[in-house]
């Protein structure tokens, strides 16, 4: 007996939406690096205003110095609803020197991802654990008292 055009096309459809779905989804992440434009930054030759108008702004800057800018791309790939997982990744880290030239132009990769795990759903603290009562009722009593901060108490209020 001949298969109906219509059960054979049903079936060739779901065949096709259930193989589509193990297709990775692949996505890029912060700078688009130009070769060429990241070539044409000379160190010694470039200061900051000509690395900005040539990469644009960086993705962040140094934390502790002005010396030192950073581009990042990244591409990351999942499967359906599963957490991203980076593929490749580039770092460009540009140093300065302090009067705004170009020291050095390093480029970075994948060996610089860390893989942070969480420990379970709190995050452990030192000190004192406090329970749901002490949590519920542990303001009780000092409102007012010296030291917490109110109306009366030491800090801040209409004291002598």
């Amino acid at each position: 007996m001949p298969i109906p055009a219509r059960a054979l096309g049903a079936a060739l459809l779901a065949a096709a939406l259930g193989t589509s779905a193990c297709v990775p989804v692949r996505t890029h992440q912060g700078y688009i690096i130009d070769k060429e434009l990241v070539d044409s930054v000379q160190p010694g030759i470039d200061t900051r205003e000509s690395v900005l108008q040539t990469l644009g702004r960086p993705t962040f800057t140094s934390q502790f110095n002005e010396g030192e800018w950073y581009y990042v791309s990244r591409q990351s790939s999942n499967l359906g609803y599963q957490s991203l997982k980076p593929r490749d990744q580039t770092t460009l880290r540009v140093r300065f020197d302090a009067t705004g030239n170009v020291v050095a132009v390093d480029r970075m990769g994948k060996e610089l991802i860390a893989s942070v795990d969480p420990y379970g759903k709190t995050t452990p603290t030192l000190g004192h654990k406090r329970g749901f009562f002490e949590d519920l009722f542990g303001n009780i009593g000092t409102v007012g008292a010296p030291g917490a901060g109110g109306p009366g108490g030491g800090a801040g209020g209409n004291g002598p």
